[in-house]
């Protein structure tokens, strides 16, 4: 009998992260496990194909590596910069330059950076004041880290019901036709 590959969380804890900080280290790596299996051979053509008024998988993949960048950035009590703010003028606006590939590599990518991150926080420094965007709405560091976990694990769950509806209603097509 196989047994199934076991959750991230499921795995034990992860090197050099601070314990309080694990569940968000393993909610963001679980993600970017689900994204990585689901973008597999995922159609270029269906990227920034909408249904019924919800994101396109390609918004969702750009929106992704996007708020892991701004919250993390927040965590430090960094401004955004400029190439950040371009980042978000342009989520979800299609563009024939980007690819499937691209987008899951910059996740990749932005896990990464954030789990570098988690691994360097201090936990003294958790309960930080930090302020969000230019109204500067209050927080703390760990409320960013929290936030951002969730955050990415609602987008995923998105990203994965269209891409696999988008996936579904294409492969049906092809039966019809």
């Amino acid at each position: 009998m196989d047994i199934p590959a076991r959750e991230v969380w499921q795995r034990g804890p992860l090197p050099g992260v601070p314990s309080i900080l694990q569940p968000v280290a393993h909610a963001l790596l679980q993600a970017e496990e689900e994204v990585q299996k689901e973008m597999q051979a995922f159609p270029e053509e269906l990227l920034w194909k909408r249904l019924g008024g919800v994101a396109s998988v390609g918004f969702h993949l750009q929106h992704l590596t996007g708020v892991l960048d701004r919250l993390f950035t927040y965590a430090l009590a960094q401004p955004l910069q400029q190439e950040q703010l371009q980042s978000l003028a342009i989520e979800g606006k299609e563009s024939p330059d980007i690819v499937v590939s691209q987008l899951v590599a910059a996740f990749h990518g932005q896990v990464e950076k954030a789990i570098a991150q988690l691994k360097n926080e201090e936990e003294t420094q958790l309960l930080a004041a930090r302020g969000i965007g230019r109204a500067q709405i209050p927080t703390t560091v760990l409320g960013l880290y929290v936030h951002a976990a969730e955050h990415t694990m609602r987008h995923v769950g998105q990203l994965l019901v269209t891409a696999r509806i988008l996936k579904s209603m294409t492969h049906d097509q092809r039966a019809i036709d």
